[in-house]
């Protein structure tokens, strides 16, 4: 059977990681079938990394459907994927299909088969998301609706009342029970049609890494394709472990989020409602601060996040649409 789907996963520093990732892959009817493929970007970790991955890939036999492929520097999420996706783009058996997958997920026996029976049902859909569970079998944030003016002021503000009034703006949705088309999902694990990144183009590698998922999804949607949430496709992720960035760890947000983030705002909404979100952030933010200061309540924010995103921020760095540059490389 000629396969139809290419997962790609990036290793970047978290090998051991990766290593489990592709045993849980190993079990996969899709995988074990034939229908699926697995390339490793290893993503500029060193020669070590290479030696493990190699060495775990020829122990365990797995050369039949999985290959190692070696970048000497980190090109990021976007470049990562974008290089494996165009290598098999110019490929005479191009697949279908390709599975953007984090090293730091665990793919239970139908989470692949699902996202293929939904994307052949329906052909329109462009892109089509799994649903995300903790070690714990916990819901995890997925899907989403587009960040804006009224769910950023919430994601600042922090507060009861205006959460639930402004609860069908909030970026994080309640979890469907059923198939649903939404406004983004996680690129965590995130299956793409190959007619739609012929049509709209790959990942827009200006971002590096951070929401250029988010962006691939509101430029699918502007070219008339589906995205859907999936959650008979279900996908343990260990949040954080391939990133360091964890919602539930008050780690300090690098220097290259804000940027994404910024680069998000001002390509999609212009500079007057970047302006605009960026403010009110600001103004929530700091009253959330002060809120909780006066109440004792317990540290659960990002280190140093106040500082650091007014540091960021468009009134500080301007207008220019950024180009987020590796954390190892300085800009021009």
């Amino acid at each position: 059977m000629e396969y139809r789907l290419l997962i790609v996963i990036l290793n970047y520093i978290a090998t051991e990681v990766t290593l489990d990732c592709l045993q849980s892959l190993s079990n996969c009817p899709a995988v074990t079938g034939g229908e699926a493929r697995v390339v490793v970007w290893e993503n500029g970790t060193g020669e070590q990394a290479v030696a493990t991955l190699e060495r775990a890939i020829a122990l365990n036999h797995w050369e039949a459907w999985a290959e190692l492929l070696i970048s000497p520097v980190n090109l990021g999420f976007t470049g990562g994927n974008n290089r494996v996706i165009e290598r098999a783009m110019l490929a005479g058996d191009r697949p279908e299909y390709f599975l953007l997958l984090n090293s730091d997920t665990l793919v239970t026996d139908d989470s692949l088969i699902s996202l293929l029976a939904f994307m052949d049902n329906h052909p329109q859909a462009g892109i089509a998301g799994s649903r995300l569970l903790t070690v714990n079998g916990e819901h995890q944030c997925s899907p989403f609706r587009f960040p804006g003016i009224a769910s950023e002021f919430d994601r600042g503000l922090k507060l009861g009342v205006v959460s639930r009034l402004l609860s069908n703006r909030a970026a994080a949705m309640p979890p469907p029970s059923h198939e649903t088309q939404v406004d983004w999902v996680s690129g965590a694990s995130m299956m793409l049609r190959r007619k739609m990144l012929e049509q709209i183009g790959l990942l827009d590698e200006g971002f590096f890494t951070y929401f250029e998922d988010v962006d691939l999804c509101r430029r699918a949607h502007r070219s008339g394709w589906g995205v859907w949430y999936v959650p008979a496709s279900q996908v343990i992720h260990l949040e954080g472990a391939s990133s360091g960035i964890s919602s539930h760890i008050a780690k300090r947000r690098p220097s290259f989020w804000f940027a994404a983030r910024r680069r998000y705002f001002l390509k999609h909404h212009g500079k007057w409602t970047a302006s605009l979100v960026d403010a009110l952030f600001l103004v929530a933010f700091a009253t959330w601060r002060l809120r909780r200061r006066i109440q004792r309540k317990p540290e659960t924010d990002p280190v140093c996040m106040l500082g650091d995103f007014m540091r960021n921020s468009v009134f500080a760095k301007g207008y220019r649409l950024p180009v987020v540059v590796a954390p190892h490389v300085k800009p021009d």
